[in-house]
């Protein structure tokens, strides 16, 4: 077991305990954690909810240097920052959202060993000031969040993902890696193996039965009438409503709206500052409700939300399973809704054959759209 210079922490129960406050971990958190601290490449696939991030977060306490976290999510870094620093730990987060200033402040930090945990960008690792900084600190592991970026297979590729191995391979020394993501079909997994270079790697998959959520399709003639009963039935709850396009976010907004409903849109019309509003409102409990494309939801650290309803039926069933996940992160009953109907199946399709692939090869970009078909 690699064991921090610092000597704080000797096991990672103890680290558990008094940085996070909990007694005991979670199923499959602990033998992840070992696994790391035992050196291995970790890949892990664990359900929305089930503790991913302490899996990497309390072993980075016993590690002797920095853990880097790969993270396409300036929000989510920012949250996990906060609460790390609020827990006691010294974090920070490397990415667009920082002023030069600010930049240069946190690599003279780093620098002096003031950070055991620092998030960063996937677009920032090649950057020439960025491999200067790697190059010159100890990093010990470097964990892919949302992994399932990297794999063009999977529902949300990000080209960036793909300096993630060239990166690895330009250190003088080569840190554990250890890769999480809550979905991700058997293809998905080879290719995150394959494409991030995991040596050997400690192997998990939980259960997806998550049995605090409950699952119902309904295919009601008047979609609008049911949420409108439905919301009714559920006075003062917090939930996530999702449409497949702007114009259904906006249509529904209008008449949850003039119900004198607390609700919020979120959508990617609106203005940076709107969405990044319209998400602190509805995280800190301003507001009830949001009616919101697949564009909101991912990193978004809200416990209690107590129903998902799709108002149309998602692309895949990946992505129903990742946005419905958002229901019930604290462990109690709720609701998960999906509305069907015929005309959802055209709409996915029409979205599918405007999605935009400028940034991907032309040959891979038809690969996946066929890939897309399928999982539609």
């Amino acid at each position: 077991m690699i064991i921090s210079d610092s000597g704080i922490y000797k096991t990672p129960k103890e680290a558990l305990k008094a940085v996070f406050g909990y007694d005991s971990f979670r199923p499959g958190q602990e033998a992840v954690i070992n696994a790391i601290l035992e050196g291995r490449d970790i890949l892990a696939v664990m359900p929305t909810g089930a503790g991913k991030s302490l899996c990497y977060q309390v072993p980075a306490m016993l590690l002797s240097g920095i853990t880097l976290v790969i993270s396409p999510l300036i929000s989510l870094m920012q949250d996990q920052v906060k609460a790390l620093n609020e827990a006691g730990v010294d974090a920070a987060f490397i990415n667009s959202s920082l002023s030069e200033k600010e930049l240069n402040d946190t690599f003279k930090n780093a620098y002096k060993g003031h950070y055991k945990i620092i998030y960063v960008a996937p677009e920032r690792l090649m950057s020439e000031g960025f491999i200067s900084f790697a190059k010159s600190v100890e990093i010990s592991m470097v964990t892919v969040d949302e992994a399932h970026c990297i794999s063009q297979w999977g529902q949300d590729f990000r080209p960036s993902y793909m300096d993630i191995a060239e990166f690895i391979n330009i250190l003088d020394k080569r840190p554990i890696i250890s890769a999480f993501t809550a979905t991700a079909t058997q293809n998905v997994r080879e290719d995150i193996i394959c494409s991030l270079g995991l040596n050997n790697p400690y192997f998990l998959v939980t259960g997806f039965d998550r049995e605090n959520l409950f699952f119902q399709v309904d295919k009601p003639q008047n979609k609008e009438r049911f949420i409108l009963d439905f919301i009714e039935r559920h006075r003062g709850e917090s939930g996530i409503i999702y449409c497949a396009t702007r114009k259904n976010v906006d249509s529904l907004y209008t008449l949850l709206r003039k119900q004198h409903i607390s609700v919020g849109k979120y959508h990617a019309g609106m203005s940076n500052e709107e969405r990044k509003q319209m998400q602190n409102d509805f995280v800190f409990d301003y507001t009830s409700i949001v009616i919101a494309t697949n564009a909101f939801g991912m990193g978004i650290d809200k416990s209690n939300v107590r129903f998902v309803i799709h108002y149309n039926m998602p692309s895949s069933m990946e992505n129903y399973y990742q946005e419905a996940g958002r229901a019930g992160r604290d462990g109690l009953n709720s609701e998960c809704i999906l509305l069907f109907s015929p005309q959802d199946i055209i709409i996915n399709r029409f979205l599918l054959e405007h999605k935009d692939f400028s940034d991907i090869d032309p040959i891979d970009a038809m690969t996946i759209r066929e890939r897309d078909i399928k999982r539609l």
